[in-house]
């Protein structure tokens, strides 16, 4: 039994002519009464009634009829979705964060992307470094973002984005007056950060910077999300350092400040594993580089380009 014969089946019983069911097919009227003859003497049973008149279906007929025609709607519609899948038309992105959703490059590249594939399910999973590593790897994440480090074997990646470093701090604290902090100003406060998602890169910045400037800084790691944590630090239990896609939230006991320091700024990327052949995923980093103002340079290295505000929104455009 194959596709084509039950296309006949289907065309015989709505036109009830073998002739005006080959017109409709497209074939020669041999062919559906061939191939309709062979599945009747396969299944056992006379599925139609001849006569002179033409042709229509018989009881056992009747019942074939009702399992095939939604047979052959569920499988038209599953090529028509492999079909939309393979073009990133739907699907689904798992996208393992670390930062903040509430501003920044991140957050406007998932909706450029949404709005661009609105069939494409984006899941979004927060966690830590290592755990979104091997998330990646092993196929169970699409790609992650991650603060710029070493190199994470059998994966690929790339840098995307920079963002400036501030200083969080109560609203009321003394530091808050200064519109720019230095490293020296921060020697005797008390430093927190989160145990989860980019807090113990965090934590290794703070104690790398704070020993390049001949600080020793009390910090602490605090068993709580982002969110929780700033919240301790407005209530006056610490200060913390933030990336500049938090400080446009608006957190009324909270104030930030710029930090000038050489190394004040903090470059993201993603990296997604080779291997991963998920078409709605392409499409996701493609356009995360052209958002970002990068071009494709050989088999797998994306070098920047100077590309224009405008330009990314004409560019983005252009792949709707």
């Amino acid at each position: 039994m194959n596709v084509k014969q039950l296309h006949y089946v289907v065309a015989l019983a709505e036109t009830g002519s073998f002739r005006r069911a080959a017109e409709l097919l497209n074939v020669r009227q041999s062919t559906v009464s061939r191939a309709i003859r062979d599945l009747e003497d396969r299944l056992g049973v006379s599925l139609f009634e001849r006569n002179h008149t033409g042709a229509r279906p018989t009881d056992a007929g009747q019942r074939f009829l009702a399992g095939v025609r939604p047979a052959i709607e569920q499988l038209e519609s599953a090529v028509l979705l492999a079909a939309a899948a393979g073009r990133a038309e739907v699907g689904v992105v798992r996208i393992g964060i670390l930062t903040s959703l509430a501003s920044g490059f991140l957050r406007e590249l998932i909706r450029t992307y949404a709005v661009q594939r609105p069939g494409v399910r984006l899941e979004i999973r927060e966690g830590s470094r290592d755990a979104h590593i091997a998330s990646v790897r092993r196929h169970l994440t699409d790609i992650a973002f991650l603060i710029d480090g070493e190199h994470v074997q059998h994966c690929e990646a790339s840098k995307l984005w920079h963002e400036r470093i501030y200083v969080a701090l109560p609203k009321d604290h003394r530091l808050a007056r200064r519109r720019i902090l230095n490293w020296s100003d921060l020697g005797g406060e008390s430093f927190l950060v989160s145990g989860f998602a980019a807090g113990p890169e965090v934590h290794s910045f703070i104690m790398r910077r704070a020993g390049a400037h001949g600080l020793c800084l009390n910090v602490s790691s605090e068993n709580v999300v982002q969110e929780t944590l700033m919240n301790l630090v407005g209530l006056g239990l610490g200060v913390t350092l933030v990336s500049s896609s938090r400080v446009k939230v608006k957190q009324p006991n909270l104030a930030f400040r710029p930090l000038k320091d050489e190394d004040a700024s903090i470059t993201f990327r993603a990296i997604w594993s080779a291997g991963n052949d998920n078409p709605a995923l392409r499409h996701f980093i493609s356009v995360a580089h052209v958002l970002a103002g990068q071009v494709r340079s050989g088999s797998s290295d994306w070098s920047p380009t100077v590309l224009g505000l405008a330009n990314h929104h004409r560019v983005c455009r252009g792949l709707r």
